[in-house]
């Protein structure tokens, strides 16, 4: 009965969200109160109608009920508690509805904690939220139904994939659904503008925070599907550069433009209808990887390949919504005109070149991983586009934003003179490059990506105090002054330097796990010593053992490091015998400066394949990131993005049509 109050509460929701799309967008037509004050009320109806058809459908799967037909299809009776319910997203159907309940969810936020929003705005707002929940609702209703009974159950379940049953990918999804789904928020906020025919810095600060928020939780989840992929499928890397893993990317990248490009529509009000043209581009490209996901159109274990008609419903969606954007954005630009000019040296200048850089960067990524299907649809020839083409494609951009971002982040507003801004950074350049010539003398074997990864870590770091230090006046002044000014920073501006500052950390740990890592691929027998770089590795043997649903082929091996035992590592192979698959669980011992990383492989000549790498200060990869993430979450708990406080009144000042 559970599962039908499920499908209940579903259609239901459906309807609500008619209304809401209808109702409200209509008043702020006629400018009738209380049809615009509906948006309140539906959108939370809406949100607490999906979470509990959500809670329904996860009730179905903790209790094992095998009569409903997603629950076979991917749980067990003996798979541990945290994979039955993370069972609930790992299919094309339960992850659907996820989907939805965030998409829901950021909708019930703005209805809310929206108080200091025009009514006309929420209104208009909450419609085009709610049209993107009509349609999706619709998919999921008419074409992937979660709560479909089988007449006749079987005694358990078939399990769930065993790559996804991990902790690192229970919580993966939930995240990145929080981040690209959430930019739908700002593609509302958009529209809303658009049809409103207004863009300023009230609605700057409104929009801001939702991007921010989407993007927080965006890098969160890329993060830990990065390090899922590092630790779980035993091949020794963190980004495959395959296509689902750029679906959450690219939107990742518009989204850290769309930041950018807001802060001069508030600060300076200008670049408005390119903010608003980012805010579209943003959840399109979440609406664009939706449909690499469940389209069918790639094989990946990220993927839910299904049937051509729930592609076909998707590419529909992605249609309307993408076309019918880009159309109102083009009747629309010609009124979200500038009122204020600014010098080619400038912030506002170097902000530009930053949005520029980054979605000339996702571009170049979008065509590499729409190229091989746009071929194959065109000419029937099969290509594969892997890490060399984005390595060699999208680094120089990073590159180039690594080394204009301590300059862009002390630039003033309208006018600058290059020379002045220059000053505190000299010091900073010179220590930069003198680290980068440091280690490239130090290595060996002549690899330049080592040094200039330092030298750009350093410069992106470094120039975070520097900035910091001129905006306290470090050395102009007394040391009360400058705590007090350091004190008294907003925390918007403390959020940015963390956030740059994590960025210099990833890109540390990413030049130098690329440059330095060193790998051995060998067979091993029992008692065999061998050495790889600076350790030796004692292999012991490998002993069999069972999990709670698999057989486990356990291995034994011992690191030394100038003889002395440095770790115990004992890798896995892993047999689910349900669904019939093995998987690799690397073992790694991890420290700031290495880790010592060691996947099992198949038994062979008497002995068994071992693959171990050695790589240096891997972890500040994902320090970087989580790094990142504080610094978007400092920033959120600025009071100005938090609440708008100052917008309102500026905002209502305007005539809305």
């Amino acid at each position: 009965m559970t599962v039908e109050l499920g499908h209940f509460a579903t259609l239901l929701a459906f309807f609500v969200a008619i209304l809401q799309a209808v109702v409200p967008l209509i008043g702020a037509e006629r400018n009738q109160a209380n049809w615009m004050a509906t948006c309140v009320p539906m959108a939370v109806a809406q949100f607490l109608l999906v979470g509990f058809a959500f809670a329904m459908l996860t009730l179905a799967f903790v209790t094992s009920d095998f009569s409903v037909r997603l629950v076979v299809a991917n749980s067990h009776s003996l798979k541990p508690m945290l994979y039955k319910v993370a069972g609930v997203w790992g299919n094309h159907e339960g992850s659907m509805l996820l989907w939805i309940l965030i998409l829901s969810f950021y909708g019930a936020l703005v209805a809310m904690f929206g108080q200091n929003l025009p009514d006309r705005l929420k209104a208009r707002v909450l419609s085009v939220q709610a049209m993107i929940a009509v349609a999706f609702l619709g998919f999921l209703i008419f074409t992937s139904n979660p709560f479909e009974r089988l007449e006749f159950p079987p005694v358990d379940g078939n399990d769930l994939n065993p790559l996804l049953q991990d902790p690192g990918l229970a919580f993966h999804p939930p995240f990145l659904y929080l981040g690209y789904v959430g930019l739908s928020m700002s593609f509302s906020f958009a529209i809303a503008a658009l049809i409103e025919g207004r863009v300023d810095a009230a609605w700057a600060r409104w929009v801001r925070p939702w991007t921010l928020l989407a993007w927080i939780n965006l890098t969160i989840g890329i993060a830990l599907g990065s390090w899922w992929a590092y630790y779980e499928l035993g091949w020794g890397g963190w980004w495959f550069w395959d296509p689902v893993e750029n679906a959450s990317f690219m939107p990742w990248l518009v989204a850290a433009a769309l930041l950018h490009s807001s802060i001069v529509v508030e600060k300076r009000d200008t670049l408005k209808s390119w903010t608003i043209l980012l805010a579209i581009l943003a959840f399109s490209f979440s609406l664009i990887g939706t449909f690499i996901v469940r389209s069918g159109v790639i094989t990946s274990v990220h993927a839910f390949a299904n049937d051509p008609e729930r592609g076909v419903f998707i590419l529909v969606i992605l249609s309307v919504a993408i076309g019918g954007a880009l159309t109102l954005f083009a009747f629309r630009a010609r009124e979200m005109r500038s009122t204020s000019a600014f010098n080619l040296v400038s912030r506002e200048s170097g902000l530009v070149l930053n949005n520029l850089l980054l979605v000339v960067a996702t571009a170049v990524v979008f065509c590499g991983t729409i190229w091989p299907l746009v071929a194959e649809i065109t000419t029937g020839r099969k290509l594969s586009i892997g890490a060399p083409f984005f390595d060699m494609t999208f680094t120089p951009f990073m590159v180039v934003i690594a080394m204009v971002l301590p300059i862009g982040a002390i630039l003033p507003w309208k006018r600058a003179q290059l020379g002045r801004v220059m000053q505190p950074l000299w010091g900073v350049l010179a220590l930069s490059v003198a680290l980068g010539a440091l280690v490239w003398t130090m290595q060996t074997g002549g690899r330049m990506l080592a040094p200039i990864g330092i030298t750009l870590a350093a410069w992106v770091i470094l120039g975070v105090f520097a900035e910091l230090g001129m905006r306290i006046k470090l050395g102009k002044t007394n040391a009360a002054e400058s705590l007090r000014r350091l004190r008294n920073l907003p925390r918007s501006d403390w959020g940015k330097a963390v956030a740059h500052a994590g960025l210099g950390l990833t890109i540390f740990g990413i030049s130098m796990i690329t440059a330095l890592e060193i790998e051995d691929i060998r067979v091993a027998h029992i008692g065999d010593r061998f050495a790889v770089g600076e350790y030796e590795f004692l292999f012991h043997g490998v002993e069999k053992t069972n999990g709670p649903n698999y057989s486990v082929d356990q291995g034994h091996i011992t690191a030394f490091k100038n003889d002395v035992k440095v770790a115990e590592l004992f890798p896995e192979k892993r047999f689910y015998h349900v669904q019939g698959m093995p998987t690799t669980e690397a073992a790694i011992d991890q420290s700031l400066t290495r880790d010592l990383y060691i996947a099992l492989g198949d038994q062979q000549d008497g002995g068994w394949a071992v693959r171990t790498y050695i790589k240096p200060y891997a972890n500040w990869l994902w320090i970087g990131a989580i790094v990142m993430a504080l610094g978007g979450m400092l920033s959120l708990t600025d009071r100005r993005y938090r609440v708008a406080a100052t917008g309102r009144k500026t905002l209502n000042a305007v005539p809305a049509e």
